[in-house]
């Protein structure tokens, strides 16, 4: 039998997102996230490429972003609902990690699978803060695929995109368990 970690597979089994507008402070600490992203970056990167960095969002550049969101859901003739939705993450943040995808030419790994280890890093990073006793929300919304808004609000180069905003702060209330997938629907067993 190979060695089983229990905890870790614990943790996993019960596992819950908790959304982002029922974060309180305190946001964790340059100490408190060191180990966080360090865990996040263990992702699996394809080949070395690391296609992925993080910016951290502190409570202070907020208030830019959400008059960002507020100015390119207008120029975009975003329904006032979405952009009230789009700038209620940046309203009610406190710290949140952008993690962004840094597309690196390469014969051997196609960009999907980059694309795909981004993925990885922001489920990691989900998971290393609410191991460490966050409360963590990912979040994406309309204002990350905006590429003006990736340029002037975070400085992201043409080849760079933002694959999701990780919310980290304490949590305010437990959410309720949710319905999970049924394994029968979604498994197919291939033996031969």
């Amino acid at each position: 039998m190979p060695d089983r970690n229990q905890a870790a597979l614990d943790f996993l089994l019960s596992r819950r997102s908790r959304p982002a507008k029922t974060l309180v402070a305190p946001a964790p600490t340059r100490a408190d996230l060191d180990p966080i992203l360090t865990a996040a970056a263990r992702s699996p990167d394809h080949g070395k490429l690391e296609p992925w960095r993080f910016i951290v969002i502190q409570q202070g550049a907020m208030a830019r972003l959400s008059d960002l969101t507020r100015e390119r859901g207008a120029a975009l003739g975003k329904t006032e609902e979405d952009i009230a939705k789009g700038c209620s993450q940046f309203d009610q943040g406190l710290l949140a990690v952008a993690v962004i995808e840094t597309q690196i030419p390469s014969p051997k790994i196609p960009a999907i699978e980059q694309t795909y280890s981004a993925g990885a890093v922001c489920l990691a990073l989900l998971n290393a803060a609410l191991a460490s006793g966050w409360g963590a929300n990912w979040l994406s919304g309309w204002i990350s695929h905006d590429r003006a808004f990736c340029e002037q609000g975070l400085d992201l180069a043409e080849h760079e995109r933002i694959a999701g905003f990780v919310h980290i702060a304490t949590e305010g209330t437990r959410p309720p368990e949710r319905p999970r997938p049924n394994l029968e629907e979604i498994i197919q067993w291939v033996s031969e």
